[in-house]
């Protein structure tokens, strides 16, 4: 199935691997509705998408914590096209902090965005998925909330529930013809490991079995593929893409 003329939703698609998922998405030929938190975020990826595919853009933005913002955006999608083929939850926030030591403000952030704003954005987006192609949705979780790690308990926690939705609503949907799967990745160099400093990023090199960071342009590879219909037949899975870091 050719990519041509599929509309696609990324969130938090203004930089980092939200960024690199809506290239790939473009260079596929896709329609695409980017999304930022802020007013204006995510002008410049759709502007440099523009000048290097001719890709169609529509730029939303909003808090994906609060639930009308949500529901705002995909009123703009169902304004301008009516449906929606692939959906890319991606938008997340990540803290790391020692059990008894995180902030109440900072769980309640962490479960807001990652795991009840991505429940949220399901929810808002099944009704236009009902209307579109071969339709699909990727969910970005983390090999923190598949295997955990010390540090990372109330994050990987709010990134568990991300998995949990994954396979309950590829079970549900999956009458509808809508394909749900999830992208688990290892430690990519993107700016959520901005807080690492060169001794903490040679620690994880060296617990990766490749050696090395992941690229954000990896994880979206792999969402092109469960996106397309070369993974027709692929539902409720979370993919690792972590390098090794879990085997």
């Amino acid at each position: 199935m050719a990519s041509e003329g599929r509309i696609a939703f990324v969130t938090g698609s203004s930089r980092g691997i939200g960024r690199a998922i809506a290239q790939r998405l473009a260079a596929d030929g896709y329609t695409l509705v980017l999304h930022g938190r802020t007013e204006g975020a995510a002008d410049d990826v759709a502007k440099q998408l523009t000048t290097q595919h001719g890709t169609e853009v529509l730029t939303v933005h909003g808090d994906i914590a609060e639930p009308a913002d949500i529901k705002g955006m995909f009123r703009q999608i169902f304004d301008r096209w009516r449906r929606l083929d692939a959906l890319v939850i991606n938008a997340g926030v990540h803290e790391a902090g020692l059990l008894g030591m995180m902030s109440d403000a900072s769980v309640a952030n962490l479960f807001a965005v990652n795991a009840i704003g991505a429940t949220h954005t399901l929810q808002s987006g099944v009704k236009l998925l009902r209307r579109g192609t071969s339709p699909a949705i990727v969910l970005l979780t983390s090999v923190m909330g598949t295997h955990g790690a010390a540090g990372q308990a109330v994050y990987g926690a709010s990134k568990a529930a991300v998995a949990g939705l994954t396979r309950g609503a590829a079970k549900e949907l999956g009458a509808a013809g809508i394909r749900v799967n999830a992208i688990a990745p290892g430690f990519v160099a993107t700016d959520m490991l901005a807080t690492l400093d060169e001794q903490g990023r040679q620690k994880q090199v060296a617990a990766t079995a490749l050696g090395r960071l992941g690229e954000p342009e990896e994880i979206a590879d792999v969402a092109a593929f469960l996106l397309s219909d070369a993974a027709r037949f692929v539902t409720g899975q979370i993919i690792g893409v972590d390098g090794g870091l879990v085997v």
